[in-house]
């Protein structure tokens, strides 16, 4: 059941596409209190301007949700704010990343979930000022509040993503895995990474160009010196099998003759600032504009440049730098260097010291900026920070909306860095600027579920770590975690050490992990699809699986995937091994590569196992069937075309009963992969096992 409060005037996101019945505008100046079911007190503070909603937990209950947080998939114990922040720099004491993620799921006394949709800033304290109280804080008087609930955790997820729509597909190729750096500078070093792959044998499906690719960072340009025949090269990279994804940033570059820049000034398509002028920020190109993507009007226009790209054979695109990220903004940053000119005369003290080092420190991403410049939301003139976090949904919803029209019948790989939920229906996102540390192993399974319950299931973190120079066995280990994510991608900062797959000493294991990518494609491809389709979570937690299992709430470092495969990733540096919890008996398979493999039968309970620097462990349920790649160890296949899904290897955990085999089913799913026809019941097949008999592929034990 979902019901819908209105508070105040709220702002339409677009969030919801579901038609709920407006429950009644309870929330007015003569009426500052009331309830909503199961004991959620709502209070308007009109002194400061906000919205309180609060709940008293009882000591067992479980929190789960906010999309992309830090910390664990139970969110209770902290505090987390919702405002899109850049911020690569994703330590423990963080409270608000990349995206904004307002959904939550309370399961205990009461089994109910939350969708704050609010699209300023929103303040989730889950049992940090008081472990009791969850309390949830709107800097605004106006939001729309949906309350669901349901038996079970998955039953109110479910409930929410039909509420909110059916979440993007990308291409399949798009789930192969891909390789990026800031920056591959030009076609003779993208070249480089195209033969340092296929010359070791290694697949790979993408490869992703950085801001360099373009003329001075403005978007829609090429570098004519690094990239002189771009469309050929484009062409002659997809003749190989490796398609090119280049990045595209929300700032517009201030600069005459510049067509997008341009346009955008003569049909006042940009952000404005107080008095009305087109709003100056510093980004990459230097001083920039923002296009006005909250407007319908300028998300046709913007949508529309990346035909640029498109006509060049382009088919895909990673938007970065949308929260807007704001290295400076032209006012604050004259007022800057102003001061400094009074500090020139001083002897600094401590405090001035401290004052003139944070002055400077505190020009990129202030929040006092975003309350300086407005959008028009198709005629309604409204403060950048109360639509903050709506940003990046609406640049990648500009672009998917126009591929779509672009390219009608093809799926367009597209992702994000900021979001909101929404987004969801037009890209996926990956985890932002995360850095190569072993804890950034464990933070991004954690926050898999939580996106999952958005409705984000097109994710992936950085593999390798994308800041900090990664080593050897850390980036091994990430890849072993990130074959298991949708979106598989390397990526690594400017100065950095190189992480290729073949920069390493162990570049036969590396070529065996990713190799296991594609072997595993046809049942993640398969989970994946339904998960999409039916509204369905691709990561979920062991408790939601296994409701009655109390040790099962406890475990946050294990995850299904769909109902049959369990996954345990080594995420400690010099580990050998690791501790799990089976909440029943399963299949425990060691892979070293898609061919060498050794299988266990676990008993339920705690199990140290051992799983050395080239292994990977998988977990098959009683009653399951995994379908995987046949060929994904032959010299033919090289990328996700030349995947065989037809002729599989199956890993099975029959459903032995006194003896005896009973039938034991999966319904997978398979397409071609680039089309659209998702319903088509061709793309569903049956996989049989019957008294001990495979009735479709080859079974591995």
């Amino acid at each position: 059941m979902i019901q819908k409060r209105i508070i105040g005037t709220p702002i339409n996101t677009e969030a919801v596409v579901k038609v709920i019945e407006d429950g009644y505008r309870a929330w007015d100046k003569l009426m500052v209190t009331d309830k909503l079911p199961q004991m959620l007190s709502v209070c308007i503070d009109e002194n400061k301007n906000q919205i309180v909603i609060s709940y008293d937990m009882d000591k067992d209950d479980i929190v789960y949700g906010l999309g992309e947080s830090m910390r664990g998939i139970n969110k209770r114990g902290y505090i987390y704010h919702s405002l899109c922040a850049d911020d690569p720099n994703h330590t423990e004491d963080k409270v608000s990343l990349y995206g904004a993620h307002n959904f939550l799921v309370v399961q205990g006394k009461e089994n109910f979930g939350l969708f704050v949709d609010c699209p300023g800033k929103v303040i989730f304290d889950i049992g940090y000022t008081s472990s009791s109280k969850l309390e949830i804080t709107c800097e605004s008087k106006d939001a729309n509040l949906y309350y669901l609930t349901g038996n079970t955790p998955m039953e109110i997820v479910k409930e929410f993503r039909e509420l909110i729509g059916r979440s993007y597909i990308p291409p399949k190729w798009g789930m192969g895995f891909g390789q990026c750096r800031w920056s591959y500078m030009d076609e003779n070093e993208v070249t480089a990474v195209a033969d340092g792959y296929q010359n070791n044998g290694i697949p790979v499906d993408s490869i992703y160009l950085d801001i360099d690719y373009m003329e001075a960072y403005k978007d829609f340009t090429l570098h004519k010196e690094r990239f002189p025949e771009f469309e050929d090269f484009v062409h002659k990279m997809k003749d190989r099998g490796i398609r090119l994804v280049p990045i595209i940033d929300a700032g517009v570059k201030i600069e005459k003759g510049y067509d997008v820049y341009e346009e955008g000034v003569s049909n006042d398509y940009f952000c404005k600032d107080e008095d009305g002028n087109d709003y100056v920020a510093g980004v990459w190109p230097g001083k920039v504009h923002f296009p006005d993507v909250l407007n319908s009007d300028v998300r046709k226009w913007f949508g529309q440049k990346y035909r640029f790209l498109t006509d060049k054979g382009i088919e895909g695109f990673w938007n970065d730098m949308n929260e807007p990220a704001i290295f400076y903004s032209e006012k604050h940053l004259k007022e800057v260097f102003e001061k400094i000119e009074e500090y020139k005369s001083k002897e600094l003290d401590i405090e001035e010291f401290f004052a003139f080092t944070g002055m400077v420190a505190g020009l990129s991403n202030r929040h006092k900026d975003y309350e300086t410049f407005y959008h028009n939301m198709d005629g309604q003139k409204i403060r950048h920070d109360l639509v903050h976090n709506l940003y990046g949904f609406n640049m990648t919803r500009a672009a998917g909306e126009a591929l779509d029209k672009i390219e009608p019948h093809k799926r367009m790989l597209l992702f994000s860095r900021a979001s909101y939920i929404g987004m969801h229906r037009y890209g996926g996102i990956w985890t932002g600027d995360n850095q190569s540390w072993w804890s950034h192993i464990l933070l991004s399974m954690k926050q898999m579920v939580g996106l999952n319950m958005c409705g984000f299931l097109f994710v992936g973190s950085d593999i390798g770590g994308f800041g900090s120079n990664v080593t050897e066995d850390l980036a091994l280990r990430f890849t072993q975690w990130g074959m298991f994510t949708p979106l598989m991608r390397n990526h690594s900062a400017a100065g950095t050490r190189r992480q290729e797959a073949y920069a390493f000493e162990r570049t036969e294991d590396f070529k065996n992990m990713i190799r296991l990518r594609y072997f595993f494609l046809p049942y993640l491809y398969s989970e994946y699809m339904k998960a999409a389709l039916r509204g369905d979570m691709y990561f979920r937690p062991l408790a939601w699986e296994f409701p009655d299992d109390k040790h099962a709430t406890q475990v946050e470092d294990q995850l299904m995937i769909g109902e049959n495969m369990m996954i345990a990733p080594v995420y400690t540096q010099n580990a050998t091994g690791r501790y799990v919890y089976l909440p029943e008996e399963m299949k425990m398979y060691r892979f070293r590569s898609p061919m060498d493999v050794d299988v266990d039968i676990l008993e339920k309970g705690h199990h140290y196992v051992e799983c050395a620097l080239n292994e990977v462990l998988v977990f098959v349920r009683q009653c399951s069937i995994i379908p995987c790649a046949g060929n994904a160890m032959s010299k033919e296949m090289k990328n996700t075309d030349t995947l065989d899904d037809k002729n599989l290897i199956l890993l099975v955990n029959p459903n032995i009963l006194n003896g005896e085999f009973k039938a034991v089913e999966y319904e997978m799913y398979s397409d071609d992969g680039f089309t659209k026809d998702y319903e088509n019941p061709k793309n569903l097949r049956k996989i049989t096992m019957r008294d001990g008999e495979i009735l479709r592929g080859k079974r591995i034990n």
